[in-house]
């Protein structure tokens, strides 16, 4: 098709009519976008500054800064597009579809963050205490939005689904300052119980690392048809609980067998190893 001069007069300036007409809009536009972008980042400072005034958990900061940011990036933008003449509402209605469709798809991810939220908000535990839950114990080393992660004892780093964990028992270990060890001894019936007692007692009594308030206990748990068996719970902090727990039973084996007591080949340990 040729174009006489004319025609690209004409054009021209119908296109810079519009464009003079429309310029206004394309100014302020722009100019809403770039002080906008702007006044949110002077909030999003303004906002971690005062949770972190406050005492609020790391976690939970960055995550509200984080959504609050969007939130105002995504108004930002529909006051952007608006301004320049885009009609808005077919771009929201787009917007809330993409929406459902991801959030039907990500069900599980979406429960693991309702759970890290839980978690984050209600603190059944948080970073350095030593837990119990999903059947692994560990010390919780990170508190993440979907997931949480655990440093178990002999080094390995486990990550539990937030979701899982929220709906779950959760022993935590370090919640109070002190522990109880509950240990089982048996003895033979032919053993003096009194002796027996009395020796024990004596080896918390010389054991700094154990608590004397509140009082270690020693009794009679149960009769077995073949032996008697001792409960024997001593306290200590949590610092030293595994130190008491491992020599109050090398303590009771030395002393037991200095003496001539004998015991029936029979040790149970109540608690598990979460160190």
């Amino acid at each position: 098709m040729n174009l006489n001069p004319n025609q690209l007069t004409d054009y021209a300036n119908t296109f810079i009519t519009v464009l003079i007409d429309y310029s206004p809009k394309i100014i302020s536009a722009f100019l809403i976008l770039f002080v906008g972008l702007y006044v949110i980042r002077l909030i999003n400072r303004f906002i971690r500054k005062l949770m972190i005034k406050r005492d609020l958990d790391p976690t939970l900061t960055k995550f509200l800064a984080d959504i609050l940011l969007w939130v105002l990036r995504v108004l930002l933008f529909v006051t952007f597009i608006s301004n320049l003449g885009i009609e808005t509402s077919s771009f929201v209605a787009i917007l809330g579809a993409m929406g459902l469709a991801v959030g039907l798809s990500l069900q599980g991810s979406l429960s693991n963050f309702a759970g890290g939220m839980l978690i984050i908000l209600f603190k059944p535990f948080k970073v350095n205490d030593t837990i119990e839950a999903q059947g692994v114990t560990g010390t919780v080393s990170e508190i993440q939005i979907f997931v949480t992660k655990l440093i178990t004892a002999n080094n390995q780093t486990i990550f539990i689904p937030n979701g899982s964990l929220s709906n779950g028992n959760i022993i935590n270990y370090s919640l109070q300052k002190i522990r109880r060890a509950d240990l089982t001894i048996a003895i033979s019936y032919d053993t003096d119980i009194k002796k027996v007692k009395e020796i024990i007692t004596a080896i918390f009594k010389n054991n700094p690392k154990v608590l004397q308030t509140p009082a270690p206990v020693v009794s009679v748990k149960n009769l077995t048809d073949s032996a008697i068996q001792l409960a024997v719970r001593p306290w200590a902090t949590n610092e030293d609980f595994w130190d008491v727990y491992a020599d109050t039973l090398e303590s009771c084996k030395l002393a037991f067998d200095a003496a001539g007591i004998v015991t029936q080949p029979y040790v149970r340990e109540s608690a598990k190893d979460n160190s």
